[in-house]
């Protein structure tokens, strides 16, 4: 089995842990003054978080779990606005010439996730959803 790699740089290690404890529903496997390791099974992911002293704002365009239906979204949404996220949401989106249900989290970074199911394909790569155009989220 593969697993995919997602190194991130931080600037508050704690605060990013805390945020991804919540988003992954997992504890890290290692952690250390500078570095922090989550090993997911589901989705097969290493994700690495990388103390830096500046980071500045959304390095890559987003990250995102496709999920197997529209209920699937919406129960990680209740679970992570339950833990005081604010989650924006879109439902019924094209994007990415896709119709997609999905919501959006942000970490500390201003680092954007997204929780989508896709309905079906589209002809047209749209700007209904920010994930066509990613702009920093406040916090």
């Amino acid at each position: 089995m593969m697993k995919m790699h997602v190194g991130i740089n931080v600037t508050d290690l704690n605060s990013s842990i805390e945020f991804y404890i919540k988003v992954f529903n997992a504890e890290p496997l290692k952690v250390k003054p500078d570095y922090a390791k989550f090993l997911l099974e589901d989705p097969g992911l290493n994700f690495t978080l990388n103390l830096k002293d500046e980071v500045s704002g959304n390095q890559v365009g987003h990250f995102g779990f496709q999920v197997e239906n529209k209920e699937e979204v919406m129960k990680h949404k209740e679970r992570l606005e339950g833990l005081g996220f604010f989650a924006r949401e879109e439902m019924d989106v094209t994007c990415c010439y896709a119709t997609q249900d999905k919501f959006w989290v942000t970490d500390p970074d201003g680092n954007e996730w997204e929780f989508f199911y896709t309905k079906g394909d589209v002809e047209s790569m749209s700007t209904s959803s920010a994930c066509c155009s990613v702009q920093p989220v406040s916090k």
